[in-house]
Formats: C-alpha cells, structure tokens, sequence
C-alpha cells in the first residue's frame, strides 16, 4: 500500500518536472524568437548563433532527447526519493547536480551526433531555467503538502494490527511521513492484557476478535497486519472481516531479518509471492542501464573501427597466434560466456601459468604477475593503456557484459571463492568497476571484492557515471597497470 502510495507520488511528480523541463524549453525558444531578445542578443557575441534557430519542428527531436535525459538525470540525483527529511538545500543541491549531469550528457551526445543546428544559447538558456523553475516547483510542492496536512484533508483511517517492535517501527513511519496521508485510529493487540496501553502515541482499542465490532463502529479505511509469524494462524477471521465488509487488508512480510536483501512482492498468475532481492535497482533502472551500454558500446564501437585493426594487424605481425584472445569467464549468476581481448601473451600462455604459480603477487584466487615472461613487448603497451579490453565492447553490445560492473572471474576462481564471495556475481560483469577505478593492481583481492559488494549495494545510474568518469584518469595515466 505505502509502495503504491509512493508509486503514484512519484509519476505524478515525474509528470510534473517533465511539464517542466517542456515549458522552459518552450519558453527558452520563445524568448530567443522575439524581437526585444533578438536586439539585445544583438550586442551580444552569440547573436549570428541566435540567427540559425529556425521553427520550431526542427527541435522537437532535441526536445524529445531533452526530456529523456533530464528524467534520467533526476532519477538517478534521488529527486523522487522520499524528500520529508530533506532540506531545502539539499534539495537544491541535488537538482543543481542534475543540471551538470545534463548539460554533460546532452553536451556529450550533441557532439557526437554533430547537432550543429542546435543553439548552444537556447540549450543552456532551457537548462538554466528548468533548474530555477525545479527548486521553485519544489518548495511550492512541499509548502503545499505542509498547509494540507494542516489543515487535516487528505488522510486514511488505518487500524494497525500488532504491537511489537516491527508495529512500533511502521508507526514511527508513518509519524514522519505525513505527505502519505495516513493516520492510525488504533491498535489492536491478540493479548487482552495490552488494552488501553499506548504504543509510541498510539492506543490499543481492542483485540483480534473486536475486528468485526471495530469495523462497524469506526471509519476504518484500511487494516495492516504486522505480526509475528507465530500468529500468522490467529488473523483468519479477522481478514475474513475485512473481507466481508469490503475493507482493505495488508500483512507486513518482513517476517525475517534479512540484513542485506530488499523485500519485493509480486505474483504469478494470482499466486502472490515474497521475494528477497540482494541488488539494488529497479526494474526500469536496470532497462536504462542496458539502452546506455548499448548506445555507448556502439558508438565506441564504430568510432574506433580504425584502432580495432590497427592492433589487430600490429598483434598479427609482431607475434604469432591469433590477434583476439577468446577465455570463458563467468557473468550474472554464474552464467558462462566467451569474453573477447586482444591477446597480449605469447600463443598458449595460459598453459604455463602453473610453473609461474609461486610468482603470484595478489591474494587469493586471482594470478597476477609483475614482470611475466608470457607478456609480450606490445602487449604490455596494451595492458598499460588498457587497449587490450576494447574487444570486450562486443561483450557489452551481446548482453553478456556491461560497461560497469564487477570484473568477470574465471570459472576455476568461483571455485575457490567464499560463500560471501559469491553475491558478487548478482550483477552483470563490466568492463570497470570501483576496484579499477580505485587503482586496478594495487588493491588486494579481498578489498578488491568489498568494493565490488560496496557497488553492488550502492548500484544507482549516477554511481555508474561516476566510475566512469573515475576510470578515465586512472586509464590514461596507467594507475595500477599491470
């Protein structure tokens, strides 16, 4: 019920930042066509740029990009993440950060796809006002919410059922979060003794058997359940009641302590279930993860056409065996897949690595070598520029790697790992991740799975952003190459 309540908060507040961002755009556009603006811009070097904005039609595609990338930017910034606790000024900040990952998204991809009748000035100028207008929209939002809550309108009548620790925690909720528009009426207990006993503010009004009574005599609206799984049996009735009356009914599933998984619910063909998920992300998340690697990856791809066979006949010519290095690894759950690099060993390396076995510098599973003799001259060029993954930019175009996200393992080092080990593979293999963006090499294996896990549990489209932008660097100046 609250994730529905949510749910329909955050589309409509979606629906209204996006109304946004069209009607600064809009505006944008208006001002740079009229005529008062034109004789300012006038003195203004930016006025030639003002001249090549032509009707409107033309930047209904940009519009289109505009809106997808601001929804993206939000999301990820956590503008529809519950605000009650925030401040204003975070708030702000937050829809200040959206604007640079905007302007730099949109910037990224005008170049590219070499926009070049789009004005920079109307761009920026739509950018600037949608910030402003997104901080006003805001505040008016929340000086709303306040003066209803106020004034009392809007609210359900909710009779909670339970009084233990998990009961006292859903109230303590509901307390802070009044944009939900709830308000508990009682609490009903299956222990007489608890009657009239207050729990965080709250009265006990009766027990399971006062169900049919409390719902004739009371406005109930809806009825939650949170108890413990001992007294899952002594609820019949009483849903029942609820049933018969055409009363709402949820029952809290958050029976077990888990301290890392996240409880989803859904069903199948009216079967309900209770999931326990370890990854973070929802589902149109991971769906806008998948159409950037794609449309990255491609472009990637395409673009370094000429590099893929440069080094293709570099390798050839400098030593013998094939150019491309084709090893199984494992990817999301375990999955087996074929990843592709430029080879960078002498032909039939990997048979050798067991004579080098005492020459392991990492910890654990994983073999890495300084100075390895398998390595060739160009190959260490390679590996020190990371040249030698771009290959696996196929992977990531096929589904069976990401652009982010932990580094593939070998089937044969899966076998060696603890069981904590393991919940690494819940995510999609990458090409980086927070141990290559945090110094590759120079990280012990045993960091290098907690930072994999710290992704994991972390995993928004922004963090993404942000490793890559972290990897360039580390990539360019070789910062823990091997």
């Amino acid at each position: 019920m609250i994730r529905e309540k949510e749910m329909l908060f955050k589309r409509a507040l979606m629906g209204f930042d996006m109304a946004v961002v069209f009607l600064s755009f809009l505006a944008a556009y208006i001002l740079r066509q009229s005529d008062h603006a034109v004789l300012i811009l006038n003195l203004l070097p930016v006025s030639q740029e003002i001249s090549k904005i032509g009707v409107f039609s033309k930047y209904l595609g940009v519009l289109f990009l505009i809106l997808f990338v601001w929804w993206i930017a939000l999301a990820s910034c956590g503008l529809y993440e519950s605000f009650r606790r925030k401040s204003f000024f975070e708030t702000s900040r937050d829809i200040m950060k959206s604007t640079f990952f905007v302007m730099v998204i949109f910037g990224t991809i005008a170049f590219i796809f070499k926009l070049d009748f789009v004005s920079r000035t109307l761009v920026i100028t739509s950018f600037f006002m949608t910030s402003g207008l997104l901080i006003v929209e805001r505040w008016m939002l929340v000086s709303f919410l306040r003066y209803l809550r106020k004034k009392g309108y809007n609210y359900k009548n909710v009779l909670v059922v339970g009084t233990g620790p998990r009961a006292e925690k859903f109230i303590r909720l509901i307390h802070r979060h009044d944009e939900w528009g709830m308000r508990i009426i009682g609490l009903i207990d299956p222990e007489k003794d608890r009657l009239g006993s207050l729990v965080c503010g709250e009265k006990v009004i009766g027990v399971l058997e006062d169900m049919p009574r409390l719902l004739v005599e009371r406005v109930v609206d809806e009825v939650i359940f949170i108890l413990p799984r001992r007294w899952i049996s002594l609820i019949e009735k009483s849903l029942f009641a609820c049933e018969i009356q055409g009363v709402k009914a949820n029952i809290a599933t958050d029976f077990f302590n888990m301290k890392i998984a996240r409880c989803v619910s859904s069903d199948i063909e009216g079967m309900p279930l209770v999931g326990f998920n370890t990854t973070e992300g929802e589902e149109w998340q991971l769906l806008l993860k998948r159409i950037f690697d794609i449309i990255i990856s491609l472009i990637l791809v395409v673009f370094s056409l000429p590099l893929f066979a440069a080094l293709f006949a570099a390798i050839k010519c400098l030593s013998p065996g094939p150019a491309v290095f084709k090893q199984v690894r494992s990817g999301l759950n375990g999955r087996k897949f074929v990843m592709y690099k430029f080879r960078t060993m002498v032909n039939g390396a990997e048979h050798r690595q067991e004579e080098l076995k005492g020459f392991n510098e990492m910890s654990g599973p994983v073999f890495k070598m300084r100075n390895d003799p398998r390595v060739t001259m160009f190959g260490a060029f390679l590996r020190r520029s990371s040249l030698d993954e771009l290959p696996q930019l196929f992977n990531v175009l096929r589904g069976d790697m990401s652009l982010v996200g932990p580094r593939p393992p070998l089937p044969t080092e899966i076998d060696k790992y603890e069981i904590w080990q393991r919940r690494r593979l819940s995510m999609k293999p990458g090409l980086t991740c927070l141990w290559q963006a945090n110094g590759r090499n120079h990280v012990d294996f045993e960091k290098w799975m907690r930072l994999d896990l710290e992704y994991i549990d972390n995993w928004s489209l922004s963090l993404d952003f942000k490793i890559l932008l972290k990897t360039i660097p580390a990539v360019l100046f070789s910062i823990g190459a091997r």
